[in-house]
């Protein structure tokens, strides 16, 4: 048995995934993005991918049927699990109880659309990490907002479409280095860390996976204040929206004319000719607080 592991709760196979959603009269939908994890070897090692130990407090979007759920309580110290259909959130409790009935106690479950989720919903203490099979179709928005929402979480551990995760992970420079690789790195360093078949989902989708861990700074290096997160994403909006365009050319909207958005660019040491997908995160940043002193553009 991994150290990670104590030894209390059993993965769910595709036998018990099948008589579960049975049971549930679930058909897996692509509306909520539902692709239910069935091997046992797979979610064990997203866990021990996520680094979870005892003393942490893991928030998991989308549990499903809880195949990721169950390693999860074996792992860490206890587990909140943000789940938007109500039969999944429901029956949760009570397939920990059967198959884990030690860890009952250190499950909770909120009933909630990830994307709207608040930490005050997530109880206390506050969650150090996030481990999560999140649903394809909005998989950047939930990192995100939950980065922002959640300040306590140390780690992100993600499973999502690979080509998202490509770009979470993509240095500048690259073919697919982008909005999501920005707004990532505003909060830490981002890294892929494996590719996951289609093989080990029920149903089979139609493209691979792959994990993508964030570690959140331990000492911020810039502002983190919501108004200023705002500023720097305004901007890397600004200038993704037109990538072949020069950084003069594609922040003149977002600036207020061409001048102005070069005004900003020369103050914060930028190359006016350069293309966003030249930048670092940390460039933006120093864009949006050379325009907020400017008083140039918005948040």
């Amino acid at each position: 048995m991994s150290e990670h592991f104590r030894g209390q709760a059993e993965p769910l196979g595709p036998p018990e995934i099948r008589a579960l959603a049975e049971e549930l009269g679930i058909k897996p939908t692509k509306t909520l993005g539902q692709n239910f994890v069935h091997d046992p070897n797979t979610v064990r090692r997203i866990v021990v991918a996520s680094g979870v130990a005892r003393g942490d407090r893991v928030v998991e979007v989308g549990p499903g049927l809880g195949s990721l759920t169950l390693p999860l309580l074996d792992a860490a110290g206890s587990v909140v699990a943000v789940e938007i259909d109500p039969v999944l959130a429901e029956r949760l409790p009570r397939t920990v109880a059967e198959r884990a009935p030690s860890l009952a106690g250190s499950l909770s479950v909120v009933g909630a659309d990830a994307l709207s989720v608040r930490a005050s919903d997530l109880g206390e203490p506050l969650p150090t990490a996030l481990v999560a099979n999140l649903p394809y179709n909005v998989s950047v928005p939930v990192l995100l907002h939950l980065l922002a929402e959640v300040p306590t979480l140390r780690t992100a551990l993600v499973m999502v479409q690979l080509e998202v995760a490509d770009r979470l992970a993509a240095a500048p420079g690259s073919r697919v280095y982008g909005v999501p690789s920005v707004k990532a790195g505003f909060y830490g360093t981002v890294r892929r860390t494996g590719v996951v078949g289609r093989n080990v989902f029920w149903p089979v989708p139609n493209v691979e996976s792959g994990l993508v861990r964030i570690d959140r700074y331990e000492q911020a290096p810039w502002d983190m204040s919501a108004e200023h997160r705002r500023r720097v994403f305004a901007v890397a909006d600004a200038a993704f929206a037109q990538r072949r365009k020069t950084l003069r050319a594609a922040l003149s909207g977002w600036a207020g004319s061409g001048v102005r958005a070069e005004e900003a660019l020369v103050a914060a040491d930028v190359d006016p000719k350069a293309r966003g997908e030249q930048l670092t995160t940390a460039d933006f940043v120093r864009i949006a607080g050379a325009a907020r002193e400017l008083g140039i553009g918005t948040a």
